[in-house]
């Protein structure tokens, strides 16, 4: 999801993945995320994920071991650095309620719903 600084919703984007981890969703929901605000040229871009890992290992905090993280955060990290002013930080889930429901959505869009019989 992408608000402005009033908290009006600017655009709401969801994509079935299939199988992934949250953290690799999570990731690919950053770099989405990325790539869509760049085009409006923000003067100063405040993110909130709830993965808490996701945040620190964008803070440069923790290590990432796996290697399909690598490759995802090293994309993340090289669109996040494109803006002058930016934070990252982290949201309780309860509190990320629009960006849940569309992950959801993706998912329902995605499983086959099953015919009536007749």
């Amino acid at each position: 999801m992408i608000e402005d600084e009033d908290g009006k919703r600017l655009a709401g984007k969801h994509k079935y993945l299939g199988t992934a981890t949250n953290n690799q969703a999570e990731y690919r929901a950053l770099i989405a995320g990325l790539k869509a605000v760049s085009e409006w040229k923000p003067d100063h871009l405040e993110i909130y994920l709830d993965s808490k890992l996701v945040v620190e290992q964008m803070k440069g905090k923790y290590k990432i071991k796996e290697p399909r993280l690598q490759v995802l955060h090293k994309e993340a990290k090289e669109l996040f650095d494109q803006f002058p002013s930016k934070s990252i930080g982290h949201i309780e889930r309860e509190r990320n309620k629009g960006a849940d429901w569309l992950a959801n959505l993706a998912i329902d869009e995605h499983v086959k719903k099953p015919k009536a019989p007749g």
